[in-house]
């Protein structure tokens, strides 16, 4: 959620708890489709065709072609309009699938071998009848979803020219229950919402999840103690070390790229401010002092700067600042809100909740340029994180009481709209 929707300074401490009101309602499953909201009109289409599969508890083919249609950028044909089902290169007549309007075709095999699966495929562009990709690979049973997943990477790398983003994890928080019973979640699972798997319940809020850039740990902020703290939290094993517990405001982690770091927001010298823990030393370093309120630091790739949220100029915009500390810079001069930044993998764009009045959209800020392209309608869209490929950005939004998640292409020409079995998903985080 972004910390300065509705703030007044001298009201910090109110305004955080107003803030976590109404967050969150009930959630039933944390699985999750995909609707394609806006899609890219040159969407290619492509038939992935039922994999040779014997007893496999995952339909290879079906996760692909979910992959690649929820991507925008594909086309899959239904099974029912196939005009045959090979599942080898031999058995493909290509005439027929030319005739059905497709440019390309999948096949392959998941065949059970010592307990695990040998799993291939090909790829075929149908008008030359030329393989344009091949794979063999071995997967476990419980492994095959993942395999499906690596299987559309590589189709969508190969034919799109660009990192697929299929095999990634990401991290959200929800909560069930009313009232005193109410229980909140952080939770990460499969790009596509499969797998969820809960790493941290408490019956107080959660907030500001992040990944480390090894996808080993997340720090995140819980009011478990009734006060905000910071935890990190290794995900294999569930161990997890308090990192921050200072009077007043523990908020906002970002990893340093490295991974040895965390920017913080903290609040016990008086204002908020952006801090920098070292977590090899525990040594802090002050990065701002102000009277104003900054909060929402995030780290450039190259661990240079930091870019932060700060109403100094009296509303929220962008900053930034060495991650030494120094002179800050102002980024964001559009627009009466600007915060909650998200670097892109190259580091050249930044992508950010841009407001005016009570309209509130993702946009993209071209550092280069200074030039800010608005990707989504709003009104309530916010917390956006880039995808690792840098195609993407997921962010949340509200509908009446509740939340979901959603994602929009670079260039804001795929849209896609993430549909949990819940009403109420915040704060959503792409794992690197």
């Amino acid at each position: 959620m972004c910390f300065f929707r509705g703030l007044r300074v001298k009201r910090i401490k109110k305004i955080i708890i107003i803030g976590l009101l109404g967050l969150f309602a009930p959630l039933l499953r944390a699985e999750m489709d995909i609707e394609i909201t806006e899609g890219i009109e040159s969407a290619l289409p492509i038939a992935i065709v039922p994999f040779a599969q014997q007893g496999g508890p995952v339909s290879i083919s079906s996760v692909v072609s979910h992959d690649l249609g929820g991507s925008g950028y594909f086309r899959p044909m239904t099974e029912n309009s196939m005009p045959s089902r090979p599942t080898t290169p031999e058995a493909i007549q290509f005439g027929e699938w030319k005739s059905a309007g497709q440019n390309y075709i999948v096949v392959g095999q998941a065949v059970p071998a010592g307990g695990q699966y040998n799993v291939q495929f090909q790829l075929f562009d149908v008008n030359t009848g030329n393989q344009v990709l091949g794979y063999r690979m071995t997967s476990t049973a419980q492994d095959l979803r993942r395999t499906a997943h690596h299987i559309s990477d590589l189709i969508f790398e190969k034919l799109i020219g660009k990192k697929g983003v299929f095999s990634g994890r990401i991290a959200y928080i929800t909560s069930s229950g009313q009232g005193a019973s109410r229980t909140h979640r952080l939770q990460v699972a499969d790009a596509d919402g499969f797998n969820p798997q809960t790493i941290a319940t408490s019956t107080e809020p959660l907030m500001s999840p992040s990944w480390s850039p090894d996808g080993r740990k997340m720090a995140y902020v819980s009011f478990e103690r009734k006060t905000a703290a910071i935890y990190v939290q290794t995900l294999a094993t569930g161990q997890r070390v308090k990192v921050a517990e200072f009077p007043g405001i523990n908020g906002a982690p970002s990893w340093s790229p490295d991974g040895s770091k965390l920017a913080l927001t903290l609040s016990k010298d008086g204002s908020p401010d952006i801090y920098v823990l070292n977590l090899i030393n525990n040594s802090l370093i002050k990065v701002t002092n102000n009277s104003a309120i900054d909060t929402e630091p995030t780290w450039s790739p190259d661990g240079g700067t930091i870019v932060f949220t700060s109403d100094r100029g009296g509303k929220p915009q962008l900053y930034r600042v060495s991650s030494q500390g120094g002179a800050e810079k102002r980024l964001t001069f559009s627009g009466s809100y600007n915060a909650r930044a998200s670097f892109s993998p190259d580091g050249k764009n930044i992508a950010m909740v841009h407001g005016n009045g009570n309209d509130y959209r993702i946009a993209v800020l071209d550092l280069a340029s200074g030039s800010i392209n608005v990707l989504t309608s709003g009104p309530t869209d916010e917390s956006p994180s880039f995808a690792p490929n840098g195609d993407m950005i997921l962010y949340a939004s509200q509908r009446g009481n509740g939340g979901y998640l959603a994602a929009v292409s670079l260039d804001g020409k795929m849209q896609q709209k993430l549909v949990f079995d819940s009403n109420a998903v915040r704060e959503p985080a792409w794992a690197p």
